[in-house]
């Protein structure tokens, strides 16, 4: 039993983020697990924001009016456990991209994580 969470909880209202996975670990029978991967902090993707995007601490509006949150680990952590789960990985993935032909070095940062719901 798995819910996959691929970048699309950064996209959400900040205030509504622990909502959706509290509701989402509802949906999970004992032992299944929610697999996580998203933004984090200090991506290059934000650093890239220009002064007026910013809509709130690490919360961002793109031109095409998508939006997007930057976690911490810290935070995700917070987010499920107080939904119940149980951490089994909670990670920072860092990443130097590197494209040749224009030259340019990338380096983005994001979160994976999976939580269990408990079995008892």
């Amino acid at each position: 039993d798995f819910i996959t969470m691929i970048f699309f909880l950064s996209a959400l209202n900040p205030g509504d983020m622990q909502r959706c996975v509290t509701n989402l670990s509802r949906y999970l029978k004992p032992g299944g697990q929610i697999l996580f991967r998203d933004y984090g902090r200090y991506d290059l993707a934000q650093l890239r924001f220009k002064n007026g995007q910013c809509l709130g601490d690490n919360f961002y509006a793109r031109g095409d009016g998508t939006k997007v949150y930057f976690f911490t680990q810290e935070e995700l952590d917070t987010m499920f456990t107080t939904a119940g789960l149980v951490k089994v990985q909670n990670i920072v993935d860092r990443r130097l991209q590197v494209n040749r032909a224009r030259k340019l070095k990338m380096y983005r940062i994001w979160i994976q994580c999976k939580y269990m719901k408990p079995l008892t």
